[in-house]
């Protein structure tokens, strides 16, 4: 029988997230947690290997008298549509920004440490056959929209994995193959796809923060505190892993546990809100309000330093636009390097060129093509102004913040009869002046499905 492709549709399980400690669970799924559909497909490999064979050449013709064989490593390119919560776009998003524990509800707050790590279980609905990928790393991932074509937003995710393999038989029970893996999914049940259509160029907006220097909030905390911003959420903390557990001393419903203010909540959602919360009597720590009164979400997300005064700026509004869009690319690079290794499971050995993953250091860019209006972006470009705040927000189903930007190349040819088109791509830093405080270039409220 021909194989189509419109028969095959994949489900995903998380394995390491930094909040589970990334170690145990990489490449080990569990076939008695839940499966998530990992959404519509739009190309998608869940059996790209590569032997690595090294050819050693001997008497005859051929250079390859002898193969050498090395490790297998496993590729898994992956390309969805942005459609629906809790499915594979914002799972390969998230977690290419790193998955972090915030009372109990996992959400990208920040760049990790840590190279999150998926399953993902492939049925074929024509021959009801089944692979099973484990180990599943995003390396490194795009989102992609182009107002030019039509067509929905997709989320481009190119991912190593651990191992791949078909089960033998009509069922989704590895453990009869008595191969490499042996996990059982017959008895699990296999997800129906998002019922909500994918989203367009045009659900999506953008908004940017120019000026950041008027409007802040004043913190003051204890010898050792620091504090972090993040697009849902500000954390307090006493040392380097201590939440401040006085901070704030109160039941307000904005306070989601010591030591973490909820931004979205109506009583936390301005900075003079914020100021109010604390002066319901924080021990050991003074926040106030400078300036006007503006949007606590639209703080610069990152790590300050709260031993002495600090003041964390917000931007004056977000009311700028990139107007006449072509297209837009949110690309995070992770540069995660790859541990060969031997590894023996069911009394079987394999020689894996992804034995272990090390999270490399992220590489966050927005690429923008659209149609030249002005001189505004070209200025900044030449001046080489920093942009404290971008927002892409996807309505109900999150939003992503990028902090102080750098516009690192622009360019605007000249075509005879034609639009001029500037094309520009934007680097992020992060804000603050506390250990790894880069770490806040982008930062999510999107909620991931828990490992």
């Amino acid at each position: 029988m021909v194989k189509l492709t419109q028969n095959i549709e994949a489900a995903f399980q998380p394995e390491v997230t930094a909040a589970s400690g990334g170690s145990n669970a990489y490449g080990n799924p569990d076939p008695d947690s839940a499966l998530k559909h990992l959404g519509l497909l739009d190309t998608f490999d869940p059996r790209s290997v590569e032997m690595n064979v090294t050819p050693v050449a001997s008497i005859g013709q051929s250079t390859e008298g002898f193969h050498a064989k090395g490790p297998i490593a496993v590729s898994v390119p992956i390309k969805v549509a942005v459609q629906g919560t809790a499915t594979g776009w914002q799972e390969l998003l998230g977690r290419a920004i790193g998955g972090t524990s915030i009372n109990s509800v996992l959400v990208p707050h920040n760049l990790t440490n840590v190279a999150d790590s998926m399953s993902l279980l492939v049925k074929d609905n024509g021959t009801n056959e089944y692979t099973l990928a484990t180990g599943v790393v995003p390396n490194e991932v795009t989102l992609e929209a182009d107002y030019t074509t039509g067509g929905y937003m997709t989320v481009d995710a190119m991912c190593t994995a651990l191992i791949t393999q078909d089960s033998t038989g009509t069922n989704a029970n590895f453990a009869d193959d008595s191969l490499f893996l042996n996990d059982n999914f017959a008895s699990s049940t296999f997800p129906s796809g998002p019922a909500t259509d994918p989203l367009l160029p045009t659900d999506l907006s953008i908004t940017v923060g120019l000026a950041a220097a008027s409007n802040y909030i004043q913190v003051d905390g204890p010898a050792g505190s620091w504090m972090d911003v993040g697009e849902k959420y500000m954390r307090f903390y006493t040392d380097d892993t201590t939440l401040a557990a006085s901070v704030p001393n109160g039941d307000d419903a904005s306070i989601v546990a010591d030591g973490i203010i909820d931004l979205t909540h109506g009583n936390a959602d301005d900075t003079q809100n914020v100021d109010d919360l604390a002066d319901s009597g924080w021990s050991g720590w003074t926040v106030t309000k400078g300036g006007s009164t503006v949007s606590s979400l639209d703080l610069l997300k990152g790590k300050y330093n709260t031993e002495s005064a600090v003041n964390v700026y917000a931007t004056d509004n977000m009311t700028t636009t990139f107007s006449n869009l072509k297209t837009v690319k949110l690309k995070i690079a992770n540069n995660n390097v790859p541990v060969a290794g031997k590894t023996t499971r069911n009394s079987v050995t394999k020689w894996l060129a992804h034995n272990a993953i090390s999270r490399g250091l992220a590489d966050v860019t927005l690429e923008l093509t659209m149609t030249a209006e002005d001189e505004t972006w070209y200025d900044k470009y030449v001046a080489k102004q920093n942009i404290p705040l971008i927002r892409l927000d996807f309505g109900s189903a999150g939003s992503i913040a990028l902090t102080n930007g750098t516009i690192t190349a622009f360019s605007r040819p000249l075509t005879p009869g034609g639009e001029q088109v500037d094309t520009m791509s934007i680097k992020f830093r992060g804000a603050g002046d506390y250990k790894n405080y880069s770490s806040f270039a982008i930062s999510s409220d999107i909620t991931l499905v828990p490992s």
